[in-house]
């Protein structure tokens, strides 16, 4: 069995992507403003004066599939995105 190649020269840094960042900037302006339009009236209905831990635990529980039946789940996943962005800029 040969030996694996050793890599020559400095290892490149990695990088560390935001999917929910991502996620967001990969959206159109007029659906990211939505997305974030609809994010605050959630927070505001469900976890008004929420701080980001909230904002968060809301968020993780859209990801896991815990959502209304109605909503599907790239929306889910993209209302969730938009409400990490909340609790990172502090609501």
């Amino acid at each position: 069995m040969g030996h694996p190649r050793r890599h020559a020269g400095p290892k490149a840094p990695c990088q560390v992507i935001d999917f929910d960042e991502a996620l967001l900037n990969a959206c159109p302006p007029d659906v990211r403003n939505e997305l974030m339009a609809e994010a605050r009236l959630l927070a505001g209905v469900f976890a008004p004066g929420a701080d980001g831990g909230a904002l968060e635990r809301m968020a993780t529980q859209l990801s896991a599939g815990e959502r209304d039946a109605d909503m599907h789940r790239a929306h889910a996943r993209r209302i969730a995105a938009a409400l990490r962005r909340m609790a990172r800029e502090g609501g």
